[in-house]
Formats: structure tokens, sequence, C-alpha cells
């Protein structure tokens, strides 16, 4: 599914979602209460790219293809704000691990490859989320020391979002010889830079967050949540693999002999899979859709209702 499809597909999701099931969960305007919070946000992360994968070839990029277990740490820090009751805005820093490896999977032609990476991301996004159902929980009466009727603080939201972001990224491989994790973006592993080759890639790119999360309000200051989101992106980097394999004797006269061992660690099960082909072209080393990365998160946030404002009183005399 493209990029366009996605966000067509979101935004009729909360349109027609917020007409047929949003509720009210508060009277009146209650919901300013619940208006700033600050969240903290801590799960597992997952990539979906050209490594590793399912056992057969043809389901990168598909949900289907995740490799559950290269999941590494999701931590967050988000401030949401309500612009109406059903409406937020939400800005947040991300940190996530990913990985893949092509040694987790049996397809003959992914593991011949033997390519593996792991990267830091570091993302800043911010998107809107538009409530989709939203339901106050508790009761409406509360008999303890006054028959006055209240409403309970405590409600439910879920929410569909779609914003924007910006990530940094910076892909490392596990050196064959010596077991050590390398820096791949120096090495230039397809010949980025080189006569024929394509331009060298920025580390830092567009990420287009979209998914559905639920927070819950268990007090007045307090609530908890899950949320998952999904990271389109416009990079093809983020694993360091992306077109073809570059001429060997080339990359080793300008990047040395650490380049070549990281750019073709065949295992030769294929014998000629990664060189040359007939016509003298690179041999595929990946395709060129863009990489997608995710989180699954638990959330646990404050509320800072607003200060009550004192009430001055002028005497009489």
């Amino acid at each position: 599914m493209r990029v366009r499809e996605l966000i067509v597909l979101c935004f009729l999701i909360n349109v027609f979602s917020y007409n047929l099931f949003s509720q009210n969960f508060s009277s009146g305007a209650n919901w300013k209460k619940y208006r700033k919070e600050v969240s903290f946000q801590i799960g597992a992360s997952g990539f979906l790219g050209d490594l590793g994968g399912l056992n057969t070839s043809g389901t990168d990029y598909s949900p289907i293809d995740m490799e559950y277990s290269l999941a590494r740490p999701a931590l967050s820090v988000a401030y949401r704000y309500k612009l109406s009751k059903h409406i937020n805005w939400q800005s947040s820093l991300n940190y996530l691990l990913v990985a893949g490896d092509d040694k987790l999977t049996k397809d003959i032609y992914r593991s011949n490859r033997n390519l593996n990476f792991k990267s830091n991301i570091f993302e800043l996004s911010t998107r809107f989320e538009v409530a989709i159902f939203t339901q106050k929980v508790g009761h409406r009466y509360s008999l303890r020391n006054t028959k006055a009727k209240r409403s309970s603080n405590k409600f439910t939201e879920v929410t569909a979002f779609i914003g924007l972001g910006a990530f940094y990224f910076n892909p490392k491989g596990r050196n064959p010889i010596t077991g050590k994790f390398e820096n791949l973006y120096n090495l230039h592993t397809e010949g980025q830079g080189l006569p024929g080759g394509p331009k060298q890639y920025k580390r830092v790119s567009i990420s287009i967050p979209m998914g559905i999360a639920w927070r819950s309000a268990i007090s007045k200051y307090w609530t908890i949540g899950m949320e998952f989101c999904f990271r389109k992106t416009f990079s093809d980097y983020i694993d360091d693999v992306s077109t073809t394999y570059y001429d060997k004797a080339a990359l080793l006269d300008a990047y040395g002999p650490k380049s070549v061992t990281m750019a073709d660690p065949t295992l030769d099960i294929i014998p000629g899979g990664t060189g040359p082909n007939g016509d003298g072209t690179g041999a595929q080393r990946g395709d060129k859709e863009k990489d997608s990365f995710m989180a699954l998160q638990v959330t646990v946030g404050r509320t800072f209702p607003p200060k009550r404002r004192r009430t001055k009183l002028r005497s009489k005399f």
C-alpha cells in the first residue's frame, strides 16, 4: 500500500468513526481539565526493509514479513494538548533500536546474501489525533460525604492519528571476520560517490507516523494506555541496502578491504549469485522500496488540570 493510499484510508477512518462512534466522556467543558498531558512510553520496535524476513521471496515490506525475534527497545516522551473534545495534538521525542539479519531466514537468496544491520533511530514527530471512541466510566454520583451530583474523573479514549516526523539513523553491520559492528555509512558499500554508483545517502530523513492509540484515566491526574505507531519513511538506506552490488576492485581502491568485506559477505550457497550479471551490470543487492519501522508501546501519562482561581472576599466595611 502506497503512502497516499495510507493517508486517504486513515483520513476516511477518522471521519466516519468520529461521526458514528464518538461519545462525550463528560458533560459540558469537563474535557478541558485534561487538556495538557505529558506521557512516557516504553515498548518494542520492528523493522521492514531489505534484510531478513520470512522464508519466501516477495514478502518484504509487508507486516507478515516481521521478524519478531529482532524486536528491540522503543522509548518515547510526549506532550499532548486537547484542541477540542475529540481532537488532540501531540509532539514526541522517540528512540528506537531496529535490526535485520539474513541469517534468520531460510529463503535461499536472502540467506546467501548474508547481510545484517542494526541502527539507533532518534525521531522528533508531531501528529493530530481524532477520537473514534470516547466514554466516561465510573459512577455519576458520589454519596460519600455529600449527596451532590458529580462527574467521574475516569474516561476511556481511542484515537486514530497521522503526522509528520524527522529522524536520524546510522546503520552498523557485523563484520564476518572480526565479529565487531562496523559503521556502514563511511564504507560506501554500494559504491556511493563512485562512477555509476548512487549518491551518498543522508542519515536524516522524513517519516509519516500513523496508527491507533488507547488511553484511560485511572485517577484525576494519571492515565495509562497503549499505542501502535507505524512509520512510512522516504529512505531506503536505514539498513544500508538499496540497489546493486558494486565492482569489488573499485571499492577496494576507493574505500579499502573493509568496504569489500561488508558489501558482500556472501555464503556462496548460490555460486556467482552476487557477481556481475552477463551484461556487466551489478547483481541485485536490494530493491528500491522505502524502509519502514514501527513500535508497540505502553504509555503512562500525567495530566495537568488548570489551577483553580482563588476567590477574593471583599469586606462590606
